[in-house]
């Protein structure tokens, strides 16, 4: 069963927060521009490869892989290119989530994340939780209050807490806390390419620059798929 999570040490779990998405601040200063410049591919520039490729969830389609958490201020700005990337995907890529675990609070919310998902109310919550975290100031202090808020958009709370505490979720969470680190990940928001390729706002020059990034490696990767196997 799920232990009731103990009150959360928020000011210190909250440095924590911002050092663990900090990285991504540098990446996030060009973000008013509007019209972004071109952006080159350049492996171990603006993009790096992973070593080894890691397996994926997206069958025959390209997977990007978004590697973030509500409690990182940069993941909820990076929320509208995130969407924009969603928008213009091919229909051979599919975009998804995977909450990181860097810290307790991070914890409590990848856990309420799977839980939505499981439940299926991540369309009704996914942009009302960054609001509340980080336009709103709310407080959550216990995975208590995130049920709470899910309960406000639609969850049976008793049902959400019993979800949140299966193997189901366990086993998602486990997974998170072991690819993470195997995409070589230190820092939110980071997108992941078919298990090949790691790509941030800071290494494309910003988050207008990435989402070109990101469609010029998904295409680059489509190509490679579709190409015939070379002759041994």
């Amino acid at each position: 069963m799920l232990k009731h999570l103990p009150q959360l040490l928020v000011a210190a779990l909250l440095a924590l927060s911002v050092n663990a998405c900090a990285q991504e601040h540098s990446g996030a200063a060009t973000d008013a521009v509007e019209a972004a410049p071109a952006v080159e591919a350049v492996a171990g520039k603006t993009y790096f490869p992973i070593d080894p490729p890691q397996p994926t969830a997206s069958g025959d389609k390209v997977e990007v892989l978004e590697v973030f958490s509500y409690a990182c201020i940069h993941c909820a700005h990076f929320q509208p290119y995130a969407d924009e990337i969603k928008a213009k995907l091919p229909a051979y890529a599919e975009y998804s989530y995977m909450p990181a675990i860097f810290n307790p609070t991070w914890e409590a919310f990848a856990r309420g994340f799977y839980t939505a998902q499981s439940m299926g109310l991540l369309d009704k919550t996914h942009q009302a939780l960054f609001d509340a975290v980080h336009r709103d100031h709310r407080q959550f202090r216990s995975f208590d209050d995130i049920v709470a808020f899910y309960a406000e958009h639609g969850a049976d709370a008793e049902k959400f807490k019993q979800t949140a505490s299966s193997f189901e979720i366990e086993s998602k969470l486990a997974r998170s806390r072991s690819m993470v680190p195997k995409y070589g990940v230190d820092g939110t928001p980071t997108l992941i390419i078919n298990g090949k390729y790691r790509v941030t706002g800071a290494s494309a020059g910003g988050y207008p620059q990435l989402v070109a990034l990101v469609h010029k490696l998904v295409e680059m990767e489509h190509a490679e798929k579709k190409a015939p196997s070379k002759a041994k």
